[in-house]
C-alpha cells in the first residue's frame, strides 16, 4: 500500500456568504516536492494554504495532512508539526533571535542545551553568523535578515512540511533573489515538502517542482515549470506575458 500524500485537497470548496473563494479544488503534494500556488490577488491561493494548518476549514470537501483530515487533528499538534513562513515574518519583538528560532522546540519540551544548539545550527544554515545574531532583537535586523530568521524558526522542530505565504514579496529584488537561492539550497539539502504561495511567475518557475495556477478559486493548470512554459492556456499565457514584457523593457532600455 502506497504512503498517503503529504497534503491532499479533496473536492475542497470554501465560500463566505455568496462569495466563492475556492471551488472544488483537488490537489495532492508528494513527499519532498515544492508545489507553488500561483495566482492573481483574490484567486484563493492563501486561503488554500491556510487550510493546511487549520487556520481555515473547507465549506465542503476535506484537506488531509499525512492522510488525516485537518478536522480530525489536534490543532496545536498539527500546527507545531508544520513550519510556517509569512511575508511579515511575525517575530516576537521582545525575544532575541535565538529565542524566536527556538520557540517551538521549547514548547515541545526540548532541554535548553538542545534548543540552543539547534538555534545556532539553523542560523548558520540560513547564512546568519550565530555569534553576531543570536542575541540581537528583531528591530536590529534588516528585512532580509528577519526573513532568514523566520525560515530558521520554521525549520526548528524539523517539520516534514513547510508553508510559505509570499515570504519574499516585500523584499528588494536583490535580497529576494538571494533568499530564493537560500530556499533552493535548503530544499536540495533537507528534502522538505513545501507549499509556496506567490503571484510572481518568475518565482514560481524558479522554485516550484510543480506549479498550481488558481483563477477565481479553481485550479486552472497543474504543471512542471517546463510544462507551464509550453502551456497555451489563456491564464498561463497571461502570466507568461509578464516575462516577455520584462525582456522587451530591458531591451528597450539598453538601446
Amino acid at each position: 500500500m502506497s504512503a498517503p500524500a503529504a497534503v491532499e485537497f479533496r473536492n475542497v470548496s470554501f465560500r463566505i456568504g455568496s462569495h466563492q473563494i475556492l471551488d472544488n479544488l483537488n490537489l495532492a503534494l508528494t513527499s519532498g516536492e515544492t508545489v507553488v500556488l500561483l495566482g492573481r490577488s483574490g484567486s484563493g491561493k492563501t486561503t488554500a494554504l491556510k487550510m493546511v494548518n487549520g487556520l481555515v476549514f473547507p465549506t465542503s470537501g476535506e484537506v488531509l495532512v499525512d492522510g488525516r483530515a485537518t478536522t480530525s487533528w489536534d490543532l496545536i499538534a498539527l500546527r507545531r508539526s508544520i513550519g510556517y513562513v509569512i511575508q511579515e515574518v511575525g517575530l516576537f519583538p521582545h525575544f532575541t533571535v535565538g529565542e524566536n528560532v527556538g520557540l517551538v522546540p521549547r514548547l515541545e519540551g526540548w532541554p535548553p542545551e538542545r534548543v540552543g544548539n539547534r538555534s545556532r545550527e539553523l542560523l548558520a544554515q540560513v547564512g546568519l553568523d550565530p555569534l553576531q545574531f543570536l542575541d540581537r532583537r528583531p528591530r536590529q535586523l534588516s528585512g532580509g535578515q528577519r526573513q532568514r530568521v523566520g525560515v530558521a524558526r520554521a525549520l526548528a522542530a524539523d517539520p516534514r512540511l513547510l508553508l510559505f505565504d509570499e515570504p519574499f514579496g516585500a523584499l528588494d529584488p536583490v535580497t529576494r533573489v538571494e533568499l530564493q537561492d537560500q530556499f533552493l539550497a535548503l530544499r536540495n539539502q533537507l528534502h522538505k515538502t513545501s507549499l509556496f504561495v506567490t503571484h510572481d511567475v518568475r518565482e514560481a518557475l524558479r522554485l516550484g517542482t510543480r506549479i498550481a495556477l488558481l483563477d477565481r478559486g479553481r485550479l486552472e493548470i497543474l504543471a512542471t515549470p517546463e510544462e507551464f512554459l509550453r502551456s497555451r492556456e489563456p491564464q498561463t499565457r497571461a502570466f507568461l506575458a509578464v516575462l516577455d514584457l520584462g525582456a522587451q523593457t530591458i531591451a528597450d532600455e539598453s538601446e
